[in-house]
């Protein structure tokens, strides 16, 4: 077992500076455990609170992933349990809580989506658990008997609760249950080292907490940087930003390329594989005044590389240069045929799969988000005919439908 991990100093010193924010309880003990060449067990959490694991949660997964090649074994829990609890962190107002029907069928898809940085076979393969196997079957009493080992001092001094006491607004009793219970991961997991967000900071404390006030080992906790904008408003669902990984290769790529400047280089660290010397000399490039849009195109085609391969980062590419940026029709437009004489709009929208309702098409239309033949659309009312056949319709940036009457 112990020949089987790597101990290169130079590849740990990356492994534990690249994106990484904090290490509790030091940098420096960490990397003395890794040098051992002992194999340790580590985790990240991923809640299933939508459909689609984001660019966001790739940052996670992207380190999990570091560890793993280095020969340490990786836990990847999917917080099916608690993302029905609802997660506080950074929250001024409390979660909608979810049906475990939801969760369930949220993270259908994870592990697919997740496995293009982790392996999930092999001898070293990363292993899928959900909480709800200890946390579901947890009695009122065992409840009383882990949460005696933390205060309410300790759950009220968060911030996010701090700024809900000023401004007068609720704070639920279960959202005190949820770092305990991601705390109780830990315990269960019997894990080295926890990996997440800055943000998670305090609910991965939880479980070292409740480790140590268990008499188990010392868990370490790494937290990572956050995807954010220059405002520092980090990229994820919460702030309506994020980038869902389940996206079509040209709306991955057309919506890494609508991110601000500031985000290239801390993204290129974060989610791909480009050497830091590299990223480095792109950092000075753009301050010496190079087009950020050349490395924006270089950061969007290397996502889309990851997880749709190099074939399909070449397309959406090219998609976005002829499409978007030289605003062309592209070669290839869906076609979809109408056995009538005539559709709504709005109807049409939702039947080529450009909206997900009549009331969203509506709004996207009096919003200047539809053209028809390249010309602007207002009227949310227009009914389709036979004069419209082989018309193309554009809804937004990258949707495009061709009408063909029969």
């Amino acid at each position: 077992m112990k020949n089987s991990v790597i101990t290169d100093e130079k590849i740990i010193d990356e492994l534990l500076d690249r994106g990484v924010e904090k290490i509790y309880p030091s940098r420096e003990e960490l990397k003395k455990q890794l040098m051992k060449g002992e194999k340790i067990r580590l985790y990240g959490g991923f809640d299933p609170t939508a459909p689609s694991l984001h660019v966001g949660n790739a940052v996670l997964i992207n380190k999990l992933s570091q560890f793993q090649a280095l020969g340490h074994e990786v836990v990847f829990l999917i917080g099916d349990f608690t993302g029905m609890i609802g997660d506080p962190t950074d929250k001024t107002a409390t979660r909608k809580k979810l049906t475990r029907e939801t969760v369930l069928e949220n993270c259908r898809t994870y592990q697919k989506q997740a496995s293009v940085y982790l392996d999930f076979e092999g001898e070293n393969k990363a292993r899928v658990v959900y909480n709800s196997d200890w946390l579901g079957k947890l009695t009122f009493s065992d409840l009383i008997e882990i949460s005696s080992n933390f205060t309410v001092q300790q759950m009220i001094q968060r911030d996010m609760f701090q700024k809900r006491i000023e401004e007068e607004k609720p704070i639920h009793l279960h959202e005190f249950f949820y770092p305990i219970a991601q705390g109780y991961d830990s315990v269960k997991l019997d894990v080295d080292l926890e990996v997440g967000g800055n943000d998670q900071m305090f609910n991965m404390m939880a479980g070292r907490h409740l480790m140590q006030a268990l008499g188990m080992k010392d868990k370490t906790v790494l937290t990572m940087k956050l995807l954010a904008d220059d405002d520092g408003k980090k990229m994820g669902k919460s702030e309506g930003n994020a980038v869902f990984l389940d996206q079509e290769p040209k709306n991955i790529y057309g919506a890494l390329m609508s991110w601000s400047d500031g985000v290239i280089v801390p993204a290129l660290e974060l989610l791909t594989k480009v050497s830091m010397s590299e990223i480095a000399k792109i950092k000075d490039s753009m301050s010496q005044g190079a087009n950020p849009r050349d490395y924006k195109m270089r950061l969007a085609y290397e996502i889309v590389k990851i997880y749709h391969g190099q074939e399909e980062a070449e397309k959406a590419q090219e998609y976005f240069v002829h499409t978007i940026s030289n605003k062309e029709t592209p070669s290839e437009v869906k076609e979809i045929v109408i056995a009538k004489d005539s559709i709504r709009l709005v109807e049409f929208i939702v039947l080529a799969g450009l909206s997900k309702s009549n009331g969203e098409a509506k709004r996207k239309i009096e919003q200047g988000g539809v053209s028809i033949n390249q010309k602007r659309e207002s009227d949310w009312q227009k009914v389709l005919t036979k004069k419209d056949n082989q018309s193309v319709l554009k809804v937004g940036k990258f949707g495009f439908a061709k009408i063909i009457f029969k």
